[in-house]
């Protein structure tokens, strides 16, 4: 199933090129790069690895489009996003 916007929440995220958007730790806001691995918490991003929970995050689909998604929303393993309800525009 190719990568959509409206599937983005619910699929893979490894090897996706991400910036991070927003944060609550301003130190982090910028930071840019491939993902790496993912746990239920975190995304590791070139090496850096960063909190889901508190951040935004800018991923660029393969068809070159860009997606904005709160972090809050993909706080899950990935085997139990693909579960997952989606809400408002996610649905």
């Amino acid at each position: 199933m190719p990568i959509t916007p409206e599937n983005l929440p619910r699929h893979e995220l490894i090897g996706l090129p991400v910036e991070v958007t927003e944060s609550t730790d301003k130190n982090k806001e910028g930071l840019s790069g491939q993902v790496l691995d993912e746990t239920k918490n975190t995304l590791n991003i070139g090496g850096k690895i960063i909190d889901k929970e508190n951040c935004t995050f800018l991923f660029t689909l393969p068809s070159g489009e860009k997606v904005e998604l709160d972090g809050g929303l993909i706080a899950k393993r990935p085997e139990e996003r693909v579960k997952m309800k989606l809400p408002g525009k996610w649905s």
